[in-house]
């Protein structure tokens, strides 16, 4: 029987709860197809750093190297320095261990879930690779005059030649698995003349993938398009700090950020995968927080670790819950945490 070996870190606020979920469902397939999970289960956290004043050790961070995959809960609290803990710990995972590919999956199940007029589940679905370890994001910030109205701040935008290159042919080799064949890029390379690396470099490796046909965005144009038309979108490629905001737009148009899920990829090495919601402290504790986001990625989880059947049927058992009506929303409260994981774990059986 195969052993994956997983690390969990549940984080803050609703984290623990949302996991639990997430953790409950891969306990089921492991039932169903047969193979085992280990579990490193981590503390860290804001409650573990107000305790400790740990954020994430070095002996902690070499055990998980040591592992298959990460899951993630959520990270934030407003009783820490706003980025302390999220810089210390998802941004430690993303960076030290050079999680380049940020993949997001954006895929409607139901029109009811969309707030866009006239637009079903034929329009929406397309997947946004996002470069995870350059940009403005990954740079120190600089300030002059702090504290004074003669103040400056910066924080520079930096790219490489080997970040942009391995990004964009990830994601035209994506492109090429989806049915489609058509790859978007987005940048902002007429004002941010930076990123006129992010068009030299796709040009030139678009040559390799003739098979893929390709399309430019500017950012804003981009997001005007993903609201208009997103039919037009199939697979696009963009930068750190611009992959943050159209992802998280994208995740509004498939039923919000309670469904969406992300993974943190470096290709054939240990990876990361998390719902991509806050911590949403308010909520903690009250078992009203949906870990739909979180259970989508345990399936995308499942399906890097090569569980193919058990990744297609989490999402399968997902699909036919919200399309049945079964989940009746996806607003917070509406169904109990635990509940919807319960509703999931039994569907896989039929599956």
């Amino acid at each position: 029987m195969k052993t994956h070996k997983i690390a969990v870190v549940a984080g803050d606020g609703i984290g623990p709860e949302v996991v639990a979920e997430g953790l409950r469902v891969l306990d089921a397939c492991s039932d169903k197809f047969g193979f085992a999970v280990e579990l490193l289960e981590l503390p860290y956290g804001t409650e573990h750093w107000l305790a400790t004043e740990e954020i994430f050790p070095d002996d902690a961070f070499e055990n998980v190297k040591t592992c298959d995959a990460i899951l993630l809960g959520a990270i934030g609290d407003p009783r820490a320095p706003i980025g302390l803990i999220e810089r210390g710990i998802i941004g430690k995972l993303r960076w030290d261990l050079d999680l380049w590919v940020n993949l997001r999956p954006i895929k409607l199940l139901d029109e009811k879930f969309c707030p866009l007029k006239g637009k079903g589940v034929d329009d929406i679905d397309m997947i946004i690779v996002r470069e995870n370890t350059e940009d403005a994001y990954v740079q120190k910030p600089q300030f002059e005059n702090k504290g004074t109205k003669d103040e400056v701040a910066q924080q520079a935008m930096l790219y490489t030649y080997k970040g942009t290159e391995r990004i964009i042919r990830y994601a035209f080799e994506v492109a090429a698995g989806r049915p489609r064949k058509h790859l978007t890029l987005i940048d902002k390379a007429n004002a941010v003349r930076a990123q006129d690396l992010y068009s030299r470099v796709f040009a030139d490796v678009a040559k390799e993938f003739p098979q893929v046909t390709t399309g430019h965005l500017y950012v804003d144009a981009a997001c005007m398009r993903m609201i208009e038309s997103p039919e037009s979108i199939d697979v696009a490629v963009t930068t750190n700090l611009f992959g943050d905001i159209v992802t998280d737009l994208g995740a509004m148009l498939q039923g919000g950020m309670g469904v969406a899920a992300s993974a943190n990829l470096r290709p054939g090495q240990v990876s990361l995968f998390e719902s991509v919601h806050g911590s949403f402290p308010q909520a903690a504790g009250k078992n009203i927080a949906n870990p739909i986001a979180t259970i989508n990625a345990v399936a995308m989880m499942l399906d890097y670790l090569g569980e193919d059947a058990a990744s297609a049927a989490v999402s399968g058992a997902v699909a036919s819950l919200l399309t049945s009506g079964r989940i009746r929303s996806l607003e917070v409260g509406e169904h109990g945490t635990d509940e919807i994981g319960k509703m999931i774990a039994a569907e896989l059986s039929l599956q």
